[in-house]
């Protein structure tokens, strides 16, 4: 899974580092940041409680076998 930020979208409310300080903080613009993609559960749920839907998260995709580079 890929967490992003869309910091168009973030009002900058803090939500997503109080549910999840493991993945989220806020950076000087007082918009959030991705720091790790390791907690995707708790990403989830700072996900799902985001007042302006900032953040996405998205399944990463595998390159197939024997796939050009």
């Amino acid at each position: 899974m890929s967490v992003k930020i869309n910091h168009d979208l973030c009002i900058g409310c803090g939500t997503c580092e109080v549910l999840c300080p493991a993945v989220f903080k806020l950076n000087v613009k007082g918009k959030a940041d991705v720091v790790s993609q390791e907690q995707i559960a708790c990403a989830k749920n700072a996900a799902e409680n985001c007042p302006m839907q900032a953040i996405e998260i998205n399944p990463v995709k595998s390159m197939r076998q024997g796939a050009s580079v």
